[in-house]
């Protein structure tokens, strides 16, 4: 199971007229400097994406990719898949129902209804699957998975593209992982731009279900998940991102919710980048488990998203500001 460039490219030029072509952005000061002095950073800010997260891109490239939508679309989320569903279908002038959980972050539900898309709510994510089946059968709706599937993974691909043209010899890339949809899909395109660059993946201690699916050879299902970081939460794998990942990614590690934190609020404290915490999860993983290995690199880290309320945010950077002043980087 693998992509092609002309497959990126036709996605590309797909979702282009709709979307922004993120900027990748050097690091020139502040805590990469200091916490991994021997390694050239470039930050590529899919935060700063239409609908707050890379989530758009294969939104909207399967969307266009489909025949008929006249029936409208539905998802199930419990947030950053329904908002940029949402998005999109206000973009194309389709009809959205989304069901989202209701552990959804209320600032997330109301994003998603301010861009027109009509909101369910189900009392977990099963239920909210389920109810968006059902949307899918009796109404006709179009299903568009949170993360499944070769026309997100075409997609992605697209942020590795833009990251080799924006850099010349990037030695590495890192990139977080929830279900594998960006992972997939940044890894099977850099492989294919430039074989030598190695992909690293990262996901929350208390959601690892890649991990899992590593260790098992096949797509896996958590029984249990705990952590912070809900938008790299999905509880499984799929056949395709797993296949994707296994077949693409370097290397894979986990960070603690308190990495995650610490990443974000130094990343607003000297980037001025305002993250959730699974934006963070990439910078974390640079400063510990994969510190070692980018010494004398030039390293690209994939900041994803950035859909967190204000009140949320501050109260996790009061807590990431004292992880920091503890040293929680340092040993590293």
């Amino acid at each position: 199971m693998q992509i092609s460039l002309s497959d990126i490219h036709a996605a590309n030029e797909r979702v282009a007229p709709y979307i922004l072509r993120t900027p990748t952005v050097k690091v020139m000061s502040g805590f990469f400097n200091e916490l991994l002095p021997d390694t050239e950073v470039y930050l590529k800010h899919e935060l700063f994406q239409v609908s707050g997260t890379f989530k758009v891109r294969g939104v909207l490239n399967n969307l266009l990719s489909r025949h008929s939508l006249e029936h409208g679309v539905t998802a199930a989320s419990a947030g950053n898949h329904a908002i940029a569903v949402s998005v999109a279908s206000q973009i194309l002038g389709l009809n959205a129902k989304v069901v989202m959980q209701s552990s959804a972050n209320p600032a997330r539900i109301a994003a998603a209804q301010k861009s027109g898309a009509e909101i369910i709510i189900a009392k977990d994510g099963p239920e909210a699957f389920a109810m968006a089946h059902e949307l899918e059968e009796k109404e006709g709706r179009s299903f568009i998975h949170p993360f499944d599937g070769m026309r997100v993974a075409e997609a992605t691909a697209a942020i590795a593209q833009e990251m080799h043209d924006d850099v010349a010899g990037l030695d590495a890339i890192i990139v977080s992982i929830g279900g594998g949809g960006l992972a997939g899909g940044v890894a099977a395109g850099s492989k294919l731009i430039r074989p030598d660059c190695e992909v690293f993946g990262v996901e929350p201690e208390g959601a690892a279900a890649m991990a899992a699916s590593f260790a098992s050879g096949a797509a896996t299902t958590l029984d249990e998940l705990n952590t912070i970081a809900d938008s790299l939460a999905p509880p499984m794998t799929t056949d395709i991102t797993y296949s994707l990942c296994h077949k693409n990614l370097d290397a894979l590690c986990t960070v603690s919710d308190e990495q995650m934190l610490a990443a974000c609020y130094l990343l607003g404290r000297d980037h001025k980048v305002l993250a959730e915490p699974a934006c963070g999860a990439a910078t974390a993983a640079a400063l510990s488990a994969y510190s070692e290995r980018l010494k004398g690199k030039k390293v690209g880290i994939i900041l994803c998203g950035s859909n967190i309320d204000a009140d949320s945010y501050a109260e996790q950077m009061q807590l990431a500001k004292k992880s920091v002043a503890n040293g929680i980087f340092e040993e590293n």
